[in-house]
């Protein structure tokens, strides 16, 4: 099924999105995590396609393995960075023979190392907008993109970071997906400000449950999101308590997401981190 005919059934449409681990150990232990996951109903998930492509062939093989063994609807990431025009339409390609109709069209994220001095491939595609023409084109592709309720760390502009996401959406696509925020605020003004524009396709949060101090820090710093002054008085009496940092972690979430579906959000996106204990508790007290 197509997300775009999910978010339009009445109703809250919960999501959740892993990465493709390095190792068969890791694939089997993310198939036993979604067993688990599939006890709080998602509508489908996705799989990310990793810094500069380099989980492609994986991301690809796990789409079709995730879609044919654990009954769940799949979405997957497809970036521009690191790859001919070619290969990434091989991957479009690869998606469709496994019965793949949902996809997240990204920029992305150049390889660790090289954000300095990266420049984008020679025969590639350098921006998320000609990924969307181009699944429109070869057709059948149901496509969401990514929104920032903080603005693009790489955006000229608030506005200009609008007028592009505007442009994704005119050129086909379907749903808009935002990257992780902790402040509910920026998502309700970013929903305002997406509307304004004449934007009307759905705009799903997209919610990280703390699993640790110092990697939400990290995680934050290199999105450029912020963290609140409440939260942050949260993780500094859990930054050497994992355990700890995971329970603060959900009932923040919970929090945040009870915000969300007050405001009639669309759904919910978890960023779940290939774990599925937060997503099942943050569920739990959510009554799903």
């Amino acid at each position: 099924m197509k997300i775009a005919d999910l978010y339009a059934r009445p109703g809250l449409t919960l999501s959740v999105e892993f990465f493709a681990p390095k190792t068969d150990k890791g694939d089997e232990n993310l198939l036993s995590e979604i067993e688990l996951i599939k006890q709080v109903n998602p509508g489908y998930c996705s799989v990310t396609y990793g810094a500069g492509g380099s989980t492609r062939d994986k991301t690809v093989d796990l789409v079709g393995r995730i879609h044919r063994q654990c009954g769940l609807e799949v979405m997957g990431h497809l970036t521009v960075v690191g790859q001919s025009k070619n290969e990434a339409r091989a991957v479009l390609d690869a998606f469709k023979q496994r019965g793949i109709v949902n996809l997240l069209a990204l920029g992305g994220d150049p390889p660790q190392g090289m954000t300095g001095d990266w420049r984008p491939h020679p025969d590639g595609f350098h921006y998320a907008v000609e990924l969307v023409r181009e699944a429109v084109a070869r057709g059948g592709f149901c496509i969401a993109v990514a929104g920032f309720p903080e603005v693009h760390p790489r955006a000229l502009s608030r506005a200009s970071d609008l007028q592009y996401l505007k442009e994704k959406v005119e050129a086909g696509a379907d749903v808009i997906i935002t990257q992780l925020f902790f402040d509910n605020d920026d998502y309700y003004r970013y929903v305002e400000d997406v509307r304004r524009l004449g934007v009307k396709v759905p705009i799903v949060p997209g919610v990280l449950p703390i699993l640790s101090a110092p990697q939400v820090r990290r995680f934050t710093a290199l999105c450029q999101a912020k963290i609140p002054p409440a939260l942050d008085a949260v993780l500094a009496k859990v930054e050497q308590d994992d355990e700890a940092a995971v329970e603060a972690g959900i009932d923040y979430a919970t929090r945040q997401c009870e915000g969300l579906i007050k405001f009639g959000v669309p759904g919910l996106h978890f960023y779940s981190l290939n774990k599925s204990y937060s997503l099942r508790a943050i569920c739990k007290n959510l009554g799903f």
